[in-house]
């Protein structure tokens, strides 16, 4: 059984453990001795992300192994967060983040393991990631040595939704980085010898298909750098875009629609451009007939609840361990208004997220 009162105090304790992005020292050395003191051996690597493993029980050593993963860092750069509990709902005070996101995760994962060696429970062999850097941009699993990970199937807790939830698709991402270069001028007395790189980015961006492409395609320009003075035509502008979609095809049909929008606004006043493209990660899509998932859907059933399979319109580490061959669903441990001081969690969410995994773990 899952111990309520034990998950609910090992969250509190995680939240309260600094952790930005970057700056997961302390919570990677609560976690490796958390870990151990529940008879996993531990390793960490030069990035900092936590590799741990336990053999399986005797009935269940023959069994494949299972890859159990969260993230330990929390966005943004909130530290000194104190959570509050009332009517059953954990937020912060209201002036950072909660940090469920992922620290829901980690203590599911954690209570798991620890009511599994309670209950003696047979389990196959299990291994346990805990990453860093995932906040910025999956950096920790990107970094992870995928070779020294024996299972084919994993678990990723980091999803929000109703309990029962089961993230099977996700998108691939490509961002495009834009140096619109123009001609400075004096503003008052000579304008016409001036381009005007912001107005070239302005025509840019209005060109751009943005926003919701369709239900699997998204865009958007979230960074706009230039100009130094009112009195001054400005010569340079950066732009930060991304573009995201579970179809690889739209995504490079995407990507292209930017692209033309800048060098044809470019080419009408005589500028340049000079354009970056980079994939950040490749999307995901996995079947019905998916040993994983077929097992997740069998254990929310066993909850008496309803099997939401469902696609994602963001990326998680999951992305990289199925790009990794590591067939991936990603949980959710009811986490909501995740990067926000009003994010929150209803305890009873995450207990039921724990029992759904101990489900799963133990089928």
């Amino acid at each position: 059984m899952i111990d309520k009162n034990r998950l609910v105090n090992t969250f509190l304790e995680l939240v309260r453990i600094d952790s930005p992005s970057g700056h997961e020292e302390a919570i990677g050395r609560d976690l490796a001795d958390r870990l151990r003191a529940l008879g996993l051996t531990v390793t960490q690597d030069a990035m900092g992300n936590l590799v741990a493993r336990r053999d399986g029980t005797e009935a269940g050593r023959d069994g494949a192994p299972l890859l159990l993963s969260a993230h330990m860092d929390t966005v943004g750069t909130d530290v000194g967060i104190q959570p509050v509990v009332e009517d059953g709902i954990i937020r912060s005070d209201g002036t950072t983040i909660l940090g469920a996101d992922d620290k829901s995760g980690v203590a599911v994962i954690l209570e798991v393991l620890q009511g599994l060696r309670e209950e003696g429970m047979a389990h196959p062999p299990l291994e346990v990631v805990f990453t860093v850097s995932e906040e910025q941009g999956l950096l920790g699993a990107k970094a992870l040595d995928l070779g020294q990970i024996r299972a084919r199937q994993g678990i990723v807790l980091d999803s929000g939704g109703p309990c029962g939830t089961v993230i099977v698709s996700a998108p691939y991402q490509d961002k495009l980085f834009a140096t619109v270069h123009g001609r400075a001028a004096h503003a008052g007395s000579e304008p016409e010898r001036g381009i005007n790189a912001i107005r070239i980015a302005a025509e840019a961006i209005s060109a751009m298909p943005l926003g919701r492409i369709d239900e699997e395609t998204t865009a958007n320009v979230g960074v706009i750098r230039g100009g130094v003075a009112t009195n001054i035509v400005p010569d340079k502008v950066e732009l930060h875009c991304e573009a995201r979609s579970r179809q690889e095809s739209k995504l490079i049909a995407q990507m292209h629609a930017m692209r033309r929008a800048l060098e044809e606004a470019t080419a009408r006043y005589k500028a340049t451009v000079d354009l970056q493209q980079e994939r950040s990660y490749d999307g995901f899509t996995l079947s019905t007939d998916t040993p994983i998932v077929r097992r997740a859907v069998a254990a929310v059933k066993a909850l008496n609840l309803k099997p939401l399979l469902l696609p994602s319109g963001g990326g998680s580490d999951a992305n990289i361990l199925n790009a990794g061959g590591i067939a991936t669903i990603n949980l959710s441990t009811g986490m909501a208004e995740v990067h926000t001081v009003n994010e929150c969690i209803a305890i009873e969410d995450m207990v039921q997220s724990a029992e759904l995994l101990r489900r799963i773990v133990a089928h």
